[in-house]
């Protein structure tokens, strides 16, 4: 018996390594066709890596929360929100998404530093995480940090150079950080 339980578990422990090892295969793959690729095949790219991104890898139920989480956002109620995407968190700190979510709402709430707690997590679990990284622009806006905010936006173009924000946005930057000089 104990025997058949631990075959079970060792076969369980391949499946899940497995996955996880497929998805970061795959991430890896989209990553590189996002910077060999035209803005609209990019898009298309970029939708993928989202949908990995929002799923997680081993737990449908928290997949579940959310895209409940999520929901809340959609709704205008950003408080609900983050306390789904904390309770998420706590189940799986190393969900680069989850963070993600929460520096989105903790952003739009207007706690500005601790968002940028969440991002630095973010980028610490998935370093290529563009939507992370541009989110870290805007912060860095709020905190008038103008010339981090143009590193940010630099470095989520390096990942995603078709991606449209970032040249705006630090044209922009550089028109105010001009204008300051002045």
């Amino acid at each position: 018996m104990k025997r058949v339980l631990l075959f079970c578990l060792i076969f369980l422990f391949s499946l899940t390594s497995s996955f996880a090892n497929d998805r970061d295969v795959r991430l890896n793959q989209l990553f590189n066709e996002l910077k060999v690729n035209k803005a609209t095949v990019a898009s298309i790219v970029e939708q993928e890596i989202w949908s990995l991104w929002s799923t997680h890898p081993t737990d449908d139920k928290l997949t579940a929360r959310l895209e409940e989480g999520s929901m809340f956002v959609r709704n205008q109620q950003p408080n609900r929100a983050r306390d789904i995407f904390t309770e998420v968190i706590k189940l799986d700190e190393n969900w680069a998404e989850a963070w993600n979510k929460r520096a989105t709402v903790l952003y739009m709430l207007g706690e500005y530093q601790k968002s940028q707690e969440d991002i630095d997590k973010v980028l610490e679990l998935e370093p290529r995480h563009f939507g992370a990284l541009a989110g870290q622009g805007m912060v860095n806006i709020k905190l008038k940090n103008y010339e981090k905010a143009i590193r940010s936006y630099e470095e989520a173009q390096e990942i995603y150079p078709s991606m449209k924000t970032p040249d705006a946005m630090i044209k922009q930057m550089k028109e105010i950080i001009k204008q300051q000089s002045i």
